[in-house]
């Protein structure tokens, strides 16, 4: 008798808010837990799941693997080899995704006020602090490529007014900050996390935490300048 044959398995369809409404149907692309944290990660430029996964204390390979593989189904992101002799694979957000960074933005902005104090569990990363950065520097005219230094690691930003920076060291257009040292800042300022914490929560000002001392500011270029208040 012959073998009856099995109909395909359907692919496994994501739970939805079944909504007629815009901020539902947002939070079905990128409502579940940790997937707007990968899209953190990623407005840093490309990443290999790897860094991801390192980047991301906590979660599962699973949870990784199913969020990045939502994020490609909902054309938020993309995957794709890198050029030899690389031939990594690495994870970029689409256009699309790119447009979830004044999400970020403001709700890195509404959760600064639980920026207390540290806990004993919380991991940290120079880079997480690139966001808030961004928000309180914010009134720079000058454009440029900014290379930030903290105790925990060091990163880079687009800063200045208009979307484009003028430094030929800028990134990809649509990326806000980069990982590591910049190939050729504009600016380079130290701080600690203390500090970027109270410029997040708005209860210091750059210009007040240059003029304290809290923050060293490098360069001799205009944005230097502008950072020093010159």
């Amino acid at each position: 008798m012959p073998r009856q044959q099995q109909p395909p398995a359907r692919p496994a369809r994501r739970r939805s808010y079944d909504q007629f409404c815009a901020a539902a149907r947002a939070l079905d692309s990128v409502g579940d837990r940790w997937t707007l944290l990968i899209v953190r990660e990623l407005l840093g430029g490309p990443r290999r799941y790897t860094d991801l996964h390192a980047d991301l204390p906590g979660v599962s390979t699973d949870v990784l693997a199913s969020r990045l593989k939502d994020l490609e189904q909902g054309g938020l992101a993309v995957r794709r080899k890198l050029p030899p002799p690389s031939g990594a694979s690495v994870y970029e957000l689409t256009g699309r995704g790119h447009g979830l960074l004044p999400v970020l933005t403001a709700l890195a902005a509404w959760g600064a006020p639980a920026l207390d104090e540290r806990r004993p569990t919380d991991a940290v990363r120079a880079h997480w602090f690139a966001l808030p950065l961004l928000g309180a520097l914010a009134g720079l005219t000058r454009q440029g490529v900014l290379e930030v230094r903290l105790d925990e690691g060091e990163f880079h930003l687009r800063v200045g007014g208009g979307e484009e920076a003028a430094s030929p060291g800028a990134e990809a257009p649509g990326t806000v900050y980069g990982y590591g040292p910049a190939d050729r800042p504009d600016a380079r300022i130290a701080l600690d996390t203390e500090v970027c914490r109270e410029l997040a929560q708005g209860t210091r000002t750059f210009a007040e935490a240059v003029k304290d001392g809290r923050v060293e500011v490098a360069g001799e270029g205009p944005l230097a300048a502008e950072l020093r208040g010159e």
